[in-house]
Parts: structure tokens; C-alpha cells; sequence
């Protein structure tokens, strides 16, 4: 399999003094309904924007903006000249038509109304500089306090990024030309991140890694104590798909979109187990997050690659799972 042209991609705000821990899982009659939208090449780093009640996502290599009005139910897609590619893409504290965007080893700032075709640029947040120009930016999330967490990985033009482990993951306090704070290297593909606020731990996804890392977090945003949560290997085996995007709900568990899987995967990180498998029609999942009025609705991005038919590359969400996600955090960015 040609991964390298496959794999371009690869808190919320917790208001609970204390989790609400299940131990029992609770059976629920989940529907994927699929969504008006285009069908993205690798649809990813998707995020609900409360405020709007949309869903934001991109797609990494047209790098394309997209906006999935519910009230509309209609998807609305921009590009930003000389932006290419783009991941992630954060919502921004205070400016509802501002989103900072991953392109190289770069950070943007763009503007976009959220339905016209083309965004603009407004400035650099960030340039990583030539020491990471081997580099570019995948995955990105704010935790609960505010600070984006972004991670990269190797370019795929430079070789086998499952082999490489030339990823870091990086700290920012949201300060236009801040300081970077590395807190993990060695990373293949950087990927899902999932803090659960009341037990103060990140989880964490290098999809080359094949498992689910966990963290501490200390006060000043590093990270400590890491372990391995969740590892997909079966006696050194790989299931034969990958780990992407992760997110959360309220009661603490994750859920894993899977590349290759065509599904995604509930896993509760107390008994370590799956609990519960939802199956997407596309074989490429990339990326998920909880959002509707309710925040009790999981939208699903997926990728098309190659020569699968539709409805690979659509967006899909998954009602009736019986559970919600949590407020996601927007970027604190400062001058």
C-alpha cells in the first residue's frame, strides 16, 4: 500500500466538577446518517463551534476550509491563496470569522466569513523555522485552559513517515510569535489528542505508533508519567488499520476514528476495552467530534483516496448513541 500518498492527515471545556464514570457501558441504537457535503480527498480535524452551531473541518490537500451549517444543513468550503495545505484548523477566542491554520511548518491566521469561496490571510502566528523545514503540521487542539497543543510529522515527499519519527508536539500559549514549548518528540504521525479535565490526564495518538498514549498534565501545560493506554497490536501484529482522531464525552471515554477500519472504536480508558464499534461506509475515517444543539450527535470525516467510490469522502454523523460531548475550547490568541 502506498501510504505516502495515502496518508496526508492521517477541551473542551469541561464544566463537571467530576466526571460521569459508567463503568457499565449503556446499550444504545446509534443511525449513521450522512451529510450534504463535498466529498473531501482526506476530510479532517474536525471541530463544533458552539456558538454558531457549524461544524468545521478541512480537507488536508485541496486545502480547503469547510463549514457544515446545521441549522442549513449545507457544507460551505473556501481556500486562502497560497495557503497549501491545511491542518488543523482552530476556532479563535473573540473573532468568529478568525481560524489559525497549519500549513508547512507554518501557523496562520485567516480570515473567512464562513460562506464565501476564498478566505484571506492575515499574518504568521508562528514559523517553526528551517530547523523543521523537514516538517508540517497535522493535528492541533486547544485543552480546557486555552493552550493550543499542535503536533507534526515528516513530509511525506521525504519518505516512509511510518518509518520516521521526525513528529514533535508542541505547547503554545497563544501568543503571536510566542515561544514554542516541545513536549514530546520521536513522533511518526501526530494525531488524535483528548484531554479528560477531571482526572487530568491527555490522551494522545502517534497513528505510526499503533497505540494511545497517556499523559499528566502539570500545571504549566507539560506532560509527565506516560504510558500506554489502548495498544491495537495483537501479539506484535497490527489490526491492519491505524488510530486518527479522537475526541470524547462527558463520561470519559474516547472515540477513535480509524484509517483503514472503516469504523469507530468507543474505548473506556479505565477498563481499557472497546466497548463499542460504529460502522461508517467509507473505509478511510479520519476524524471525529460531538456537536449539535444537544452536543449529543458525533460528526464523522472521512477520506477519498485512490478509486473508492462514494460515499467515501463524505461527512456523516451518528445520533442516538445515548451520551454527549463536552464545549470545545477556542485558541486565546494574543498579540
Amino acid at each position: 500500500m502506498q501510504f505516502n500518498n495515502h496518508i496526508r492527515t492521517l477541551f473542551d471545556r469541561c464544566q463537571l466538577i467530576s466526571c460521569k464514570f459508567n463503568l457499565e457501558p449503556m446499550a444504545a441504537e446509534h443511525t449513521v446518517h450522512q451529510l450534504p457535503s463535498p466529498l473531501s480527498t482526506i476530510g479532517a480535524k474536525t471541530v463544533w463551534d458552539v456558538d454558531s452551531q457549524s461544524l468545521y473541518y478541512v480537507d488536508i490537500n485541496v486545502a480547503a476550509i469547510r463549514r457544515y451549517d446545521y441549522a442549513e444543513n449545507k457544507t460551505y468550503s473556501c481556500t486562502v491563496d497560497g495557503v497549501n495545505p491545511i491542518a488543523p484548523v482552530i476556532l479563535v477566542q473573540g473573532n468568529p470569522n478568525h481560524y489559525v491554520v497549519g500549513s508547512g511548518n507554518k501557523l496562520l491566521l485567516v480570515n473567512w466569513d464562513g460562506r464565501s469561496e476564498k478566505g484571506t490571510l492575515v499574518k504568521t502566528v508562528y514559523d517553526l523555522g528551517e530547523s523543521e523545514k523537514h516538517t508540517r503540521f497535522n493535528e492541533g487542539k486547544v485543552d480546557p485552559k486555552g493552550r493550543l497543543y499542535a503536533g507534526t510529522m515528516q513530509l511525506e515527499s521525504l519518505g516512509d513517515i511510518f518509518q520516521s519519527k521526525e513528529g514533535k508536539l508542541y505547547r503554545f500559549d497563544g501568543k503571536t510569535g510566542g515561544e514554542f514549548h516541545m513536549v514530546k518528540d520521536g513522533i511518526g504521525i501526530s494525531n488524535g489528542l483528548a484531554w479528560i479535565q477531571c482526572t487530568n490526564k491527555l490522551y494522545y495518538i502517534d497513528t505510526a505508533a499503533l497505540d494511545i498514549k497517556e499523559f499528566d498534565v502539570l500545571e504549566n501545560g507539560d506532560l509527565e508519567n506516560e504510558t500506554v493506554m489502548y495498544d491495537w497490536r495483537v501479539n506484535g501484529e497490527g489490526p491492519g488499520y491505524f488510530g486518527d482522531g479522537m475526541t470524547n464525552d462527558e463520561e470519559g471515554n474516547l472515540y477513535v476514528a480509524t484509517w483503514g477500519g472503516s469504523k469507530v472504536q468507543k474505548i473506556n480508558p479505565r477498563t481499557k476495552k472497546v466497548e463499542l464499534e460504529i460502522e461508517i461506509p467509507a473505509k478511510y475515517v479520519t476524524t471525529l467530534a460531538f456537536g449539535g444543539p444537544q452536543l449529543d450527535e458525533l460528526f464523522v470525516a472521512t477520506a477519498n483516496i485512490g478509486t473508492q467510490d462514494p460515499p467515501a469522502g463524505a461527512l456523516f454523523k451518528v445520533t442516538g448513541l445515548g451520551v454527549r460531548g463536552l464545549p470545545m475550547t477556542k485558541m486565546m490568541l494574543k498579540d
